[in-house]
């Protein structure tokens, strides 16, 4: 048994502690896991082990909440941020369990808003975001049930629409070569491309084919 004979806050981090045993500093926990801990205590190697386990699991849970502080995640990649942290498996998967019993790790509900955020910002191919999430870590059932609803046609009417206003003044074929390049690298099938180019085009240029029209009447 060692007894507890100091507890300083860090100077650094004042959510942790410092616990001395016996005249020595020993580790230091969480204020949280400390919180039950006072001078005079005596603790087991065992109760030491089960503080220092409490411990980590506690600044695993911490660090995970920070990394989705900035957007939603997978699983795969909390995992990988908490593995980038040198926790131990057991607790990453302590850590799991209890964020998706919170519901912050939801691979389904991150699937739909990664969908959403795409087609809103950055449109992309129903085989581009399939990819996507694929790296991401999703099974193959939770990424379909994520595109299935994608409209490829609107969303390459969109990202197209965008792009061409880099493209004014170019020729039918520079446009239509350089529109379609750019639908292409975003995972847009031929079958979906050609029309939507030929319809911007055609919309752009509908006051100039009328007056043409008008010309041959």
């Amino acid at each position: 048994m060692k007894k507890i004979t100091a507890l300083q806050v860090q100077k650094k981090n004042p959510n942790r502690v410092n616990i001395h045993l016996d005249g020595e500093f020993a580790f230091g926990l969480a204020r949280i896991t400390a919180a039950w801990l006072k001078v005079g205590d005596t603790l087991s190697d065992e109760k030491i082990a089960s503080l220092q386990v409490e411990d980590s699991q506690e600044r695993a849970l911490q660090q995970a909440l920070l990394f989705l502080s900035y957007r939603v995640r997978s699983e795969k990649e909390i995992r990988q941020n908490l593995q980038k942290h040198e926790f131990p498996e057991e607790v990453i998967e302590t850590t799991l369990e209890k964020l998706r019993a919170s519901n912050l790790a939801n691979d389904p509900e991150f699937a739909r808003v990664w969908g959403e955020n795409r087609n809103i910002f950055r449109p992309r191919s129903r085989r581009a975001v399939t990819m996507e999430l694929r790296q991401k870590g999703l099974d193959d059932e939770t990424v379909q049930a994520a595109v299935s609803n994608m409209d490829e046609d609107a969303l390459a009417y969109e990202s197209a629409l965008k792009r061409a206003n880099r493209l004014k003044g170019q020729e039918w074929g520079e446009f239509r070569k350089k529109l379609s390049e750019y639908l292409a690298r975003r995972g847009f099938p031929y079958s979906v491309i050609a029309p939507v180019v030929t319809r911007i085009w055609n919309e752009a240029h509908a006051e100039e084919t009328l007056y043409e029209d008008e010309e041959t009447l």
